[in-house]
């Protein structure tokens, strides 16, 4: 697993969808929205905890079609499939190569773009707390949407149209978090939910997700 890990995280930096493009897309929304909403920074500091989490969302879904494509390509999925390790394994791989490239990056800049937004030092613990617990969830879901269109021409637009409903609990969960910290109200409960997200998708979206290639791959 250590090995396939090593060389996901090579393919991921090497083709182009590691940590710059997540990065670059992220730190441009986050320029454009004062030039859209205006300088007020009132009006920022209220929006930036959905718009932080809105950004990071768009941001990992850029890179979501890279996960099983390359080796799909190159005859590297089908290896993988009777390889002794299980397809449940290789999907929680892919899983973590993708956070690492690109969720783990988006967390720890959220704090430093969140200053153009105006956000409150308060909030920025609960916004890494936030991003660390809910970014992973975006990563499984988004290796589950990988696995139903693998395999199909043109399916980027397809997999953004499948996983974008299932980020919805994560995003709210998460900026609501956000939010009551920046209120200086407490964030345990929204951040158990954001885990509890999570939990879910490492429990059951594996299977789900191996079932699917195994289905793509006949």
């Amino acid at each position: 697993m250590i090995a396939l890990l090593i060389r996901d995280l090579r393919l991921a930096i090497r083709a182009g969808g590691g940590f710059g493009l997540g990065l670059a897309f992220f730190l441009i929304v986050i320029v454009l929205v004062p030039f859209g909403v205006g300088p007020e920074r009132a009006v920022l500091t209220r929006i930036a905890p959905g718009m932080l989490w809105v950004a990071a969302l768009l941001a990992a879904l850029l890179s979501l079609d890279r996960i099983f494509a390359l080796d799909h390509e190159d005859g590297s999925l089908a290896l993988l499939a009777t390889a002794p390790l299980p397809l449940e394994g290789v999907v929680l791989v892919k899983a973590a190569a993708h956070w690492l490239t690109t969720g783990l990056p988006l967390t720890l800049a959220a704090p430093v773009l969140g200053i153009l937004l105006n956000l409150s030092p308060e909030a920025t613990p609960w916004l890494l707390a936030s991003l660390g617990l809910g970014t992973p969830a975006l990563s499984m879901i988004g290796a589950f949407g990988a696995a139903l269109t693998v395999g199909l021409r043109r399916g980027g637009l397809l997999l953004s149209l499948l996983v974008l409903p299932l980020y919805v609990p994560t995003l709210i969960f998460g900026a609501e978090a956000v939010r009551r910290g920046a209120e200086g109200l407490t964030a345990l409960p929204s951040l158990a939910l954001v885990g509890g997200v999570t939990a879910g998708c490492f429990a059951l979206l594996p299977f789900a997700a191996a079932a699917a290639l195994r289905v793509n791959l006949r």
